[in-house]
């Protein structure tokens, strides 16, 4: 009974995200028009490259969002230097600074988007630097890999409708979870990691099910290489770079071998995709695939019944949008709650951010009636004299002095408190903005 309730739901979801023929087309239209711009351009200026579309839409995979992504690799000779690139492609796209907004985001290529609306249809155009390369050991950087990454997922879908829709409901599940991207404030899945993923397990079902009967933790890893570039799981340790093998499954790219496709996921993301993936299992729901916004009454309800406070912030920065922004703003979320904990029992804390340059925080507290505050060593006998002059209740404690201090203090106080230690410290992140939101 369970599974007909699956299959029902499953086939209820494609039928929500996978777009139609006209949507494909009118997608297809307004990515011709501007490849032909750029290819224009890069002839104009006698440049050596050619423009290839790749991500979901090359690789019939893309999902119905409200903003659709459309990858765009201009593909340079090998003949230029790998500093160059960025340099020639701003030249090309640059060209048309007053006929589309166009955003320049730093990496270690930098890129371009062009965000553009067409009736209903919105679309972020990312257009990307590569060096063209034959074979994957020529690569540079890791988006040249991108051409065989489309090459490889369009040989193992080719003829097979159900792995496609299967790896759409992948990225629609996940993103619903929000650990859709390898951005680094997401530390989720990367649409190539979910086509790899769909395509090694057969089915989104077969992919789901074994995440839910996996023990996850830092230690207890997911080895994958379905291309066998290694003897066996002890080979893969050894000759991966150690910066590679942080998380949680190691999915060896079918495309090169000293690459983990699945390297910027997180722990925490995956036992996130983990417990929603028993959740369905067990209770099959199209809720599961919807992207959830934080309920403020649900959460103002919470912190009455805890007998706590509830909080909210919302900060800006002035870095660029997208990864660069959303990394710096989940750095100071860090930054804050680890400076909240002194004073609070954190019962509840969320980061939100919506691919601008905002972000909101969210927090369900429990005053604390006294905190800890560290002192200098009994080495330092002046300092030692100062702090206790400072300091009324203090101790000696494995030869450093500490201080018992009362901290009873609301939310907003501790706020205005910290705002004032650290003005420097939020100058320096780019956080041109924090206040406290009701």
């Amino acid at each position: 009974m369970k599974n007909n309730k699956i299959k029902e739901v499953l086939e209820k979801q494609i039928s929500l995200v996978k777009p139609n023929k006209e949507e494909i087309k009118k997608l297809k239209e307004e990515t011709t028009k501007i490849k032909s711009l750029i290819e224009q351009e890069i002839k104009k200026r006698k440049i050596q490259a050619d423009v290839f579309i790749g991500g979901s839409l090359a690789k019939g995979t893309i999902i119905k969002k409200k903003k659709k992504d459309i990858d765009l690799f201009v593909r340079f000779s090998r003949k230029y230097k790998d500093k160059e690139l960025s340099k020639l492609l701003d030249k090309v796209v640059m060209k048309y600074k007053n006929k589309f907004k166009i955003l320049k985001v730093h990496g270690s290529r930098d890129y371009f988007q062009i965000n553009l609306k067409t009736g209903k249809l919105f679309i972020c155009f990312e257009i990307i630097p590569v060096s063209r390369i034959k074979k994957a050991e020529e690569a540079r950087n890791v988006t040249d890999l991108s051409v065989l990454h489309v090459k490889y997922i369009n040989n193992k879908t080719k003829n097979n409708e159900n792995l496609r829709n299967g790896i759409m409901l992948a990225k629609s599940f996940c993103y619903g979870q929000g650990v859709y991207g390898a951005e680094s404030y997401i530390g989720g899945f990367s649409g190539y990691a979910l086509e790899l993923l769909v395509s090694y397990y057969g089915s989104f079902l077969e992919f789901i099910k074994t995440i839910a009967d996996s023990k996850i933790s830092q230690n207890e890893k997911i080895i994958i290489d379905p291309a066998k570039f290694y003897k066996n799981k002890e080979e893969i340790m050894l000759n991966l770079n150690e910066s590679k093998l942080q998380s949680p499954i190691v999915f060896i790219d079918p495309t090169f071998k000293q690459r983990n496709a699945l390297a910027a996921l997180s722990v925490k993301s995956l036992l996130k995709f983990k417990d929603v993936c028993t959740q369905f299992l067990k209770k099959p729901s199209l809720s599961l695939f919807k992207k959830q916004e934080v309920d403020l009454a649900k959460l103002k309800k919470e912190a009455k019944i805890r007998k706590a406070e509830f909080f909210m912030l919302q900060a800006r920065t002035n870095r660029p949008a997208a990864d660069v922004a959303g990394s710096k703003l989940l750095k100071f979320f860090n930054l804050f709650t680890g400076q909240v904990e002194k004073y609070f029992t954190v019962l509840r804390k969320d980061f939100a951010y919506n691919e601008g340059k905002q972000a909101d925080f969210y927090f369900i507290l429990q005053r604390k009636k006294q905190i800890i505050i560290s002192g200098p060593p009994i080495t330092s006998p002046v300092n030692l004299t100062n702090f206790k002059k400072t300091h009324k209740n203090c101790f000696i404690k494995q030869g450093r002095a500490y201080a018992r201090e009362k901290a009873d203090m609301s939310a907003s106080a501790f706020f205005n408190l910290f705002k004032k230690q650290n003005k420097k410290r939020i100058r320096e992140m780019g956080i041109t903005s924090l206040k406290i939101k009701k």
